[in-house]
């Protein structure tokens, strides 16, 4: 996906402004109306969390407009079951072995039982990851990885 806001960069805000989170609104009005509604989370967290999903790579600033394109996997499987959106960016962040903790804290996701339900459980039943410890499933010491079909959701054109 791919998203133009035209004008470029507010005035005054520099790149590096941009990138540490800096917001200011176009319209204040509007994100007022949005933030009392309670669509917008909280001023200034999207671009960070744009930025450690996908980079600065993402964006393309110009003094006449603002560009970031979302580059995103087509899940292309055999599993049983339908890979839902929230499992293809649990797999996107799996980095070796990680904890459930270490999992919601880059997705920051504070809820553990909506991560479990949600993101986790989903993940295990499609053996799309794997436990560490399978033998010990609650263990403080249990990690995730990906198997080998979770590795082909993220890569689907993968020689086996």
């Amino acid at each position: 996906a791919e998203v133009t806001s035209m004008g470029g960069l507010p005035y005054g805000v520099t790149k590096e402004d941009f990138f540490g989170g800096c917001s200011v609104p176009r319209n204040k009005e509007i994100m007022r109306v949005f933030r009392d509604l309670e669509i917008v989370e909280h001023l200034g967290s999207g671009v960070p969390r744009i930025l450690k999903a996908y980079g600065k790579e993402a964006f393309e600033i110009r003094d006449s407009y603002v560009r970031v394109v979302f580059l995103y996997v087509k899940p292309i499987l055999q599993v049983t079951g339908q890979v839902t959106g929230q499992v293809v960016r649990l797999l996107s962040i799996m980095g070796g072995e990680m904890s459930r903790s270490e999992m919601q804290q880059i997705l920051e996701l504070k809820h553990r039982d909506s991560f479990v339900e949600s993101y986790l459980q989903p993940a295990l039943e499609a053996e799309l990851i794997e436990m560490t410890i399978p033998d010990k499933p609650r263990s403080k010491l249990q990690k995730y990885r990906l198997t080998k079909q979770g590795q082909k959701v993220l890569k689907p054109n993968a020689l086996d």
